[in-house]
Order: C-alpha cells, then sequence, then structure tokens
C-alpha cells in the first residue's frame, strides 16, 4: 500500500490517509492540505475585501464587482467586513462543505 497511515478522528484506528471516511466506524475525515482556509479567507475579507480578494481567494469570479465599486460606493468594504466576521466564526464542518475539496 503506497501513501503513508494516519489516524481515524472517530475511533482513532490505523487508516490511510487518503481515506474519505474510516473504513471501520464511518467517520468523516477532514482532508488536509486541500479546500480554501477559513482564517486566510476571513483575514482577507477584514483586510482587502473591498477589493474582492477574499471572494477570488474562494475562486468565486464575481470578486471583481468588490473591485468595480469599491471606488464608487465604498459599500463592497462593509460587506467584506461582515463576510469576513461571518468566515472566521463559521463553523469548520460547515466551512469544509461550502469551501471544502469537491
Amino acid at each position: 500500500m503506497a501513501g503513508s497511515m494516519v489516524f481515524c478522528r472517530g475511533c482513532g484506528k490505523e487508516i490511510h490517509e487518503d481515506a474519505r471516511t474510516c473504513p471501520h466506524c464511518g467517520a468523516p475525515q477532514r482532508a488536509t492540505n486541500q479546500g480554501k482556509n477559513k482564517v486566510v479567507a476571513g483575514v482577507l475579507a477584514l483586510f482587502l475585501g473591498g477589493l474582492g480578494v477574499h471572494r477570488f481567494y474562494l475562486g468565486q469570479w464575481w470578486g471583481i464587482f468588490y473591485l468595480l465599486f469599491v471606488w464608487v460606493f465604498f459599500i463592497p468594504s462593509f460587506i467584506a467586513f461582515i463576510e469576513g466576521i461571518v468566515f472566521l466564526v463559521t463553523n469548520d464542518e460547515v466551512w469544509e462543505q461550502k469551501y471544502g475539496p469537491a
């Protein structure tokens, strides 16, 4: 078997690192180094959100609207600030479902 082994997050038994669920208990395993990090997205939204940087980080093309309208209305900056707070307080499981690996 190629690859390394890790321990299940549910039952603690040894499983292959690529397993999405544990073959012993069925517990879902969190993907590592895949998907988007909510802390990075939150910090980007707080500090550069008016430019839509957080939306580009999340792979959402419509971040361009933040960039286009920030100079005129400053509303995207306010919206991004709220989004940054929401990103940071979002439950990890919910975050993984929405922005995790496909």
